[in-house]
């Protein structure tokens, strides 16, 4: 590392102390005023379903075609792809709270100048840097929120949050049914005044946001732990002010090495190298939910139009009613996710939301019960995938380390939307423009197999996540050199990054929250520090002298009450740092020797007593 980025390397327990906050007045601001991000993306997607039919009729005063409208709705997506790269790394580079004010202020902007659209290239271009200010909305706000949220109700906030996408769908289509009546509004006045609803939205988000703090998090890994130590005690304060109650004390603290700045390269090794897995999983579910949420959202007004006859001042109605069983999805479903836990329900999620888009396509090309039962199944689908999608936002959030995490949203949300995002509305709007059924319901069929590989993706490489710290999950970089300084000064054995590929199923973030905590409980024993041995299963006289019979036994009883564990895992979770140079990998030679723990042909230790 640079002697010009690399600052000190600090103790904080700036992480123990935001994750044990209760629930507060705190907490509802950065909801309404970081998660507001996702009713505006929801009303600006969905504005151009609603008002799609319109657009193409004459005498609106912009002459579109249903495959214009559908070429606009991919070009939207690529300015959030390209706005979400840039955006993501001034991000991580220069912190959330000026970057997630910028990217509001640009996304005002351009959504008023869309309501002065003349002609489709022009309209292109707005709806270009409309998306790029969403886009990059998405990195800063995404990675403040997990940075400030409560870990024991991180999921189901996130899941909210993101699901109230559909609020501002429901909002967007609410106001165009208004605002699409000839009664009220010329054709060429009406569609415009809807894109600067969006203007009306932003500013109140502006004023909100103004007030909720830069990522403590962010802070002190950037060397302003000073900055981060004051707006903890300020929330802290305000909460116990609010509550009556003094706050318990932390229990944990982490050592970083703080860095001015962090290289791009270095950010894209983290996720290809030392997480293969979790960067595979991202983008699967990624392209899945993007692939289907954008062929259809885009193109929904057309479908009702074009082939049910749905005349364009009532298309919204049907957009409200769909909308919001998307926002129903993540509310109910999203309690699951901190409890049944994230890969059942991930998983359930997307494979659900395949079979049901299978039958809607089949009860589409057989023209079936017309538009209300094509609304009903269409409902049920997106409950499911709804869910889905909002997990894929949270899963990415969580997964990578600090350092990382804003450009890991931009990154993944970039590349997997581009591939889903943008060939979806490509797709679907070729389809219908076609007027050939048979090509909207295969459209429907390709959907459902993206979102299904996402539901095996996540089966397979899926991370337990719920109720656990992120820097648990993953461990920051920067507190990885502190810990490899120390281990070097200190001759104990140093972890390897390299050693964590596997770590999408590793022990620390697979493991219950119940097992989590007994590895906190690891008590010392004779000639160890830090291992828990409750019971001499081993005798001292067994044990050659390099190692002490608790430790093996710590080694034996932990993977005993865990699933399959990384050394890397397994030697943080005991204290094993601890220990002496050498005494940890001398303990697990020991613990295989006895037959009490083998290696898996992943090279994963289990539990397996073969002593007599």
């Amino acid at each position: 590392m640079s002697e010009k980025v690399e600052l000190g390397t600090i103790k904080t327990d700036v992480p123990a102390r935001l994750d044990r906050l209760p629930w507060a007045r705190f907490h509802w601001m950065v909801v309404v005023g970081l998660g507001s991000v996702w009713i505006l993306d929801g009303l600006e997607v969905t504005m151009v379903g609603n008002v799609a039919a319109r657009m193409t009729e004459e005498g609106s005063g912009i002459d579109m075609t249903a495959g214009q409208i559908g070429t606009a709705g991919a070009i939207y997506v690529l300015g959030a792809c390209v706005g979400a790269i840039v955006f993501g790394q001034l991000t991580d580079r220069f912190g959330r709270r000026r970057l997630f004010l910028i990217t509001l202020v640009l996304y005002l902007v351009a959504t008023v100048a869309t309501a002065f659209s003349f002609s489709p290239w022009y309209f292109f271009l707005v709806r270009f840097l409309t998306g790029a200010g969403i886009g990059g909305e998405y990195a800063a706000v995404n990675s403040a929120i997990d940075e400030l949220i409560p870990a024991r109700v991180r999921g189901r906030i996130d899941l909210i949050i993101n699901g109230s996408y559909w609020l501002g769908a429901a909002g967007g289509a609410a106001t165009t049914l208004l605002l699409l009546n000839t009664d009220i509004l010329p054709k060429m006045i009406g569609w415009r005044l809807a894109f600067a609803v969006g203007m009306l939205l932003a500013i109140f988000v502006f004023v909100v946001r103004k007030n909720v703090p830069e990522s403590p998090r962010w802070l002190f890994i950037h060397g302003q732990n000073d900055e981060a130590e004051r707006i903890v005690r300020e929330i802290e304060d305000g909460i116990e002010s609010e509550t009556s109650q003094t706050l318990p004390p932390p229990k944990k603290t982490i050592t970083v090495r703080q860095r001015k700045t962090i290289s791009f390269v270095e950010i894209m090794k983290v996720a290809f190298t030392i997480y293969p897995k979790r960067a595979i999983l991202c983008l699967v579910l990624f392209v899945g939910q993007a692939f289907l949420y954008n062929g259809i959202t885009f193109n929904l007004g057309t479908i009702f139009n074009g082939f049910y006859g749905v005349a364009a001042a009532t298309v919204p109605i049907f957009i409200i009613l769909w909308s919001l069983s998307n926002f129903a999805g993540p509310v109910i479903l999203g309690r699951l996710f901190d409890t049944i836990g994230r890969k059942p329900m991930i998983s359930f999620s997307y494979l659900g939301s395949a079979v049901v888009a299978v039958v809607l396509a089949l009860v589409f090309n057989a023209e079936v019960g017309g538009e209300w039962l094509f609304l009903v199944i269409l409902i049920v689908c997106f409950f499911l995938a709804s869910s889905g999608a909002s997990a894929a936002y949270l899963t990415v959030s969580e997964i990578f380390p600090m350092e990382t995490r804003a450009l890991a949203i931009a990154f993944f949300y970039a590349i997997g939307t581009a591939a889903g995002g943008i060939a979806g509305p490509l797709l679907f709007g070729g389809m219908i423009e076609s007027g050939d059924r048979s090509q909207v319901a295969w459209a429907f069929c390709i959907g459902a197999a993206v979102m299904a590989l996402g539901g095996v993706a996540e089966l397979i490489f899926g991370v337990k996540a719920e109720g656990a710290d992120l820097e648990d999950i993953a461990r920051p970089l920067t507190a990885e050199d502190a810990e490899a300084e120390g281990a070097a000064e200190s001759g104990v054995e140093p972890t390897e990054r390299g050693e964590r590929a596997d770590s999408a199923d590793a022990a620390e973030s697979s493991a219950s929250p119940e097992a989590r905590s007994r590895g906190d409980r690891l008590r010392p024993g004779p000639g160890s520090v830090g291992v828990y041995a409750p019971w001499p299963s081993v005798s001292s006289r067994d044990v050659p002298p390099e190692v002490s019979a608790n430790e093996v036994n710590g080694i034996i009883d932990f993977v005993r009450d865990m699933e399959p564990v990384g050394e890397v895992e397994l030697y943080r979770a005991i204290g094993a740092r601890r220990w002496g140079p050498g005494r940890f990998r001398a303990a697990v030679r020991e613990a295989i020797r006895q037959g009490a723990v083998h290696r898996n042909r992943r090279g994963r230790l289990e539990y397996r007593d073969n002593r007599s």
